[in-house]
């Protein structure tokens, strides 16, 4: 059997694995009830124009610090501004942030770890660079970037990609270095098969699961790590919706309208959370060390 076919084997195999995941998963009430909401949650994210009841800017100086009501579900900010709206269009701008970060981030950490583990060569410069950006916290990068060219959500951006390629890096270093000492890529070397070929279609695709799972649990600590350079005042500036810019708006009135600022962190609380236990549960479908 010709190493192309022994690959093939090998990634044809994980896929057939990967086509039950889902059906496992919905076995898993937990799993399930989490898919469910986080698919509600980005439903509603895309379609924020449409299900919006109120326009999410429009000011109203007669509805000011309103509660919770039959007409604004969620109440009226500082301003007498809709919360529910807010909230809506809030939630885009936070998952757009958590998923540019994650998939940048992944991209660049699963080329940089899977570079590492193919080329002996590269993997000690590659590994010493990932320590660097280790040791710089995404806090401080971005307090770093909003200092040298502004607040804004290209700041919270480039800190949350730093702030998630090392780790990527780390777990698709750990992943491909079990592939590498796998028979078919020995083999591929030996009757010279290209290098982007074993690269990519034998050592990647036998890593993208677990860096699939890894990402997925790291989507809920970056949604917070946004959400707290919103909170810091580092992210989208007013009147933009964001989650973390919302709550901490309402901190300054917390004792006369506590629902401006507990609705928008109730809302990042459900959307980490979520993440966390649908990445909990494909970790255990998918991590066959967990199956034994």
């Amino acid at each position: 059997m010709s190493v192309e076919a022994i690959g093939s084997a090998v990634v044809d195999s994980a896929a057939v694995g990967r086509s039950h995941v889902l059906r496992r998963l919905m076995r898993d009430k937990v799993a399930a009830t989490a898919t469910v909401v986080l698919s509600l949650i980005v439903l509603g994210a895309i379609f924020a124009p449409l299900i919006s009841p109120y326009d999410p800017y429009f000011t109203d100086l007669t509805i000011v610090m309103q509660p919770p009501s039959a007409e604004h579900w969620f109440g009226t900010d500082n301003t007498g501004r809709d919360i529910l709206s807010r909230v809506i269009y809030g939630t885009r701008n936070t998952l757009m942030l958590g998923l540019i970060g994650v998939l940048v981030g992944g991209l660049l950490g699963g080329f940089l770890g899977i570079l590492a583990a193919f080329y002996p060569r590269l993997d000690g410069w590659i590994m010493r660079l990932v320590d660097v950006m280790l040791a710089f916290p995404a806090i401080l990068i971005g307090l770093a970037v909003a200092a040298i060219f502004g607040a804004g959500l290209a700041a919270v951006v480039i800190a949350l990609v730093v702030a998630t390629v090392p780790d990527v890096a780390r777990v698709a270093r750990g992943a491909a270095v079990g592939v590498m000492s796998q028979e078919f890529m020995e083999a591929g070397r030996a009757v010279g098969v290209t290098d982007s070929t074993l690269i990519w279609r034998y050592l990647t695709l036998n890593c993208i699961s677990t860096i699939f799972v890894f990402l997925t649990l790291r989507f809920g600590q970056i949604i917070l790590i946004g959400s707290a350079l919103g909170f810091l005042g580092m992210g989208a500036q007013p009147p933009t919706a964001e989650l973390g810019m919302m709550a901490a708006q309402g901190r300054d009135f917390l004792f006369m309208a506590p629902h401006i600022a507990t609705i928008p962190s109730l809302a990042i609380f459900v959307i980490v959370l979520a993440a966390n236990l649908l990445g909990d549960a494909l970790r255990d479908v998918l991590d066959p060390r967990l199956q034994q």
